[in-house]
């Protein structure tokens, strides 16, 4: 079988949410330690120059942004399901509105804790490169008490919605296994709670979280092995693209036809555009093929949400 290969760094709070599912799904996986920081030559000759953290490769089939990894992980391994009692829509839909409404108030409560330990050119290339403020602790200070009303707010129907789910007998939000919305609301408070004191749990309202952050806790990463980047651009330069069987050729929404030549972009932050061909879509995801002079012929995978899928 062709080897499973997470591209992440440890801090990644978006890696974390991957590392995880791996674990739950009882997977064996391959880690590529990347940066931080850009350039990430190896990593962009994979990607053609999508530059956020992390990226999933079986061979060469990439699959950028959590909301394209998952659902493959879920076809690849479909038990425990990410969407237990038939909770997808309303899991997928609330995990991305989770995760769009609470990025930025967890890293200004972040920052409140850890920034005078930031580097500089980190700060610097959040600010140009990646989410376009400025996350300095001098800077992002006067939005702190904002910050917290919007974390309380959230953190409020997530602990409310947990103790219906604990009435029912489940220990996660739909059932008795993860969902993907513990899964985005997980890794957004595993940012907070790995990297700030304990006071953090008053502060951002956390308290009664404790319980279900344990047990995703607990889930860990499963079987993982190291792996060089220059090994797993070899791997993908060595292999073919799988066929596209879970979409059509014909499915793109807006009209959008095979061979069709497409650039594929963030629509929030780190817009860098993806140049390719179009392969399959639907609704809810998008293939394209592009050639790479190092890794050869690859297949990207990108959702729908989030992004922009527009002709070249």
């Amino acid at each position: 079988m062709t080897d499973i290969v997470l591209h992440n760094y440890a801090l990644s709070p978006f890696s974390e949410k991957i590392r995880t599912t791996l674990g739950l799904k009882r997977i064996s996986w391959r880690s590529v330690d990347v940066a931080p920081l850009p350039p990430r030559p190896l990593l962009a000759a994979l990607t053609g120059g999508y530059r956020r953290i992390p990226v999933l490769q079986i061979g060469a089939d990439i699959f950028c942004d959590t909301n394209a990894i998952l659902p493959a992980l879920e076809r690849l391994q479909p038990e425990p399901s990410l969407y237990p009692n038939d909770c997808e829509g309303l899991a997928r839909g609330m995990a991305f509105a989770w995760e769009r409404a609470v990025w930025i108030p967890t890293i200004g409560v972040l920052v409140h804790y850890i920034g005078d330990a930031l580097p500089p050119e980190f700060i610097k290339d959040r600010k140009e490169g990646y989410l376009g403020i400025d996350i300095s602790k001098p800077a992002m200070a006067p939005e702190l008490p904002h910050h917290l009303q919007v974390l309380h707010a959230q953190y409020s129907w997530l602990k409310s919605a947990l103790a219906a789910a604990r009435v029912r007998g489940h220990d996660f939000l739909f059932g008795p296994t993860p969902s993907v919305l513990d899964l985005a609301c997980w890794q957004t408070t595993f940012l907070l709670r790995k990297n700030s004191p304990p006071e953090v749990d008053v502060l951002a309202g956390l308290q009664g979280l404790e319980a279900w952050y344990d047990r995703l806790a607990a889930v860990g990463h499963g079987h993982v092995t190291k792996m060089m980047p220059e090994e797993a651009l070899a791997a993908a330069a060595a292999a073919r693209p799988a066929p596209v069987t879970h979409l059509r050729p014909d499915g793109d929404p807006g009209g959008l036809k095979p061979g069709a030549a497409v650039v594929v972009t963030p629509d929030d932050n780190a817009r860098v555009p993806v140049h390719g061909t179009l392969v399959a879509a639907s609704d809810a995801q998008v293939v394209i093929h592009r050639h790479d002079s190092q890794a050869g012929d690859l297949h990207l995978h990108f959702p729908r949400l989030g992004f922009d899928v527009l002709p070249a």
